[in-house]
């Protein structure tokens, strides 16, 4: 018997894999893992399709076709009207997981800290760990989602190397506000703290409200990783094309690791995306499109006893169902998939002590006759 120790010892199945899986042997309508149920736009195809054609089928360069990394420069100057050196502080990445496991991995060593806001999507806390780091914990407030300044400051210490922020916030759906920014900025004034901003929902925010990159704020950025996908805006989830944007100083820590993970992305739809998000219609509609798929769903939901969560960003609609039963969300999530065959995703998974707020989280990004479906399987509450 060969005895090894793991790095990651409580890992198990992604919660995703979990849900999707019975939702499969069910025959249910899968609204728990967070992919698009409509196709792509066939523009996109043709030109990845283009691309291959001409000959990009080899390896791309280490940090990532630089048309590519000039297009992303530009899309992100005209968000924030800040311009990172493609050469320099941009790399792809095999989606946005790999550019945070890179991140991660490049900056925190043995006995670092990190602060981590709960539910937190899954991938931060296993990497932390398998790099010798300490994950500290800070509950986001339920309902609203929103940070208890105070508490962060109280728990910063001299080992804290890196606090993650997830804006849009995946599973809540919850954004960030201009004083939130502020108020991280005061926080890390004088320290030694790199921000790690997972925005791989930058594009997905309703309600006329204005995404709030740390790159707005100089104090910020000149601290901060950024964590871009292209699989939410383009609903390309399989083509795992991400980016990272950082100063040169640190970007060279992440590139460290990323050369040694992957060393390079995929070519051709490098290509095909560089050209394709020159033109800003391609990303920006997102928004409006999924916000009238939230107002769909909402709308079709009212007629259940479900309780909507605010939603202002993501393609995630939180529901209470606290009124309905007492069962733990996970053996709720599964009598929901089993007997109304609707699949959903438990959010006490989110908490690393399962924090159970009786909240259930549903993906609206499918085609509308599968919501309007769900929703009137879920009026048998």
């Amino acid at each position: 018997m060969i005895n090894i120790n793991s790095k990651t010892p409580n890992t198990k199945e992604s919660i995703f894999a979990v849900m999707s899986s019975l939702a499969s042997d069910y025959k249910a309508i899968n609204l728990s893992q967070g992919f698009p149920g409509y196709p792509i736009d066939p523009i996109l195809i043709d030109l990845v399709s283009h691309y291959m054609k001409e000959g990009f089928n080899q390896y791309a360069p280490m940090p990532g076709i630089l048309q590519l990394r000039n297009s992303i420069s530009e899309l992100h100057f005209k968000a924030t009207n800040f311009k990172y050196n493609p050469e320099s502080e941009i790399t792809i990445t095999a989606g946005a997981t790999q550019g945070l496991f890179t991140s991660i991995s490049g900056i925190v060593n043995e006995d670092d800290e990190v602060i981590v806001f709960e539910p937190a999507y899954d991938s931060y806390v296993p990497v932390i760990i398998a790099n010798g780091g300490k994950p500290i914990f800070i509950s986001l407030a339920h309902p609203t989602y929103h940070i208890n300044w105070d508490e962060v400051a109280r728990r910063i210490s001299s080992k804290t190397r890196m606090i993650i922020i997830n804006n849009p916030h995946n599973p809540t759906g919850a954004v960030w506000s201009e004083d939130d920014l502020k108020e991280l900025e005061k926080i890390v004034k004088g320290t030694n703290i790199i921000i790690l901003s997972d925005e791989v929902y930058q594009h997905i925010i309703f309600d006329n409200l204005k995404h709030q990159s740390v790159s707005l704020i100089k104090n910020l950025r000149e601290r901060s990783i950024i964590v871009g996908s292209f699989g939410k805006s383009l609903h390309a989830t399989g083509w795992k094309i991400g980016y990272v944007l950082a100063p040169d100083f640190i970007m060279k820590h992440i590139r460290s690791y990323h050369q040694w993970v992957v060393f390079a992305v995929n070519t051709p739809i490098q290509m095909a995306i560089a050209e394709y998000i020159k033109n800003e219609n391609n990303y920006l509609t997102v928004s409006n499109f999924l916000q009238e798929k939230r107002n769909l769903f909402l709308q079709a939901m009212s007629k259940t006893r479900l309780k909507p969560i605010t939603c202002n960003g993501t393609y995630f609609q939180l529901m209470d169902y606290s009124m309905l039963s007492n069962k733990p969300d996970v053996e709720y999530a599964e009598w929901l998939t089993k007997e109304l065959k609707v699949a959903t995703v438990p959010v006490s998974v989110f908490y690393h002590e399962k924090t159970d707020y009786k909240v259930l989280r549903f993906c609206f990004a499918k085609e509308n006759e599968e919501l309007l479906k769900a929703a009137k399987l879920l009026e048998q509450l």
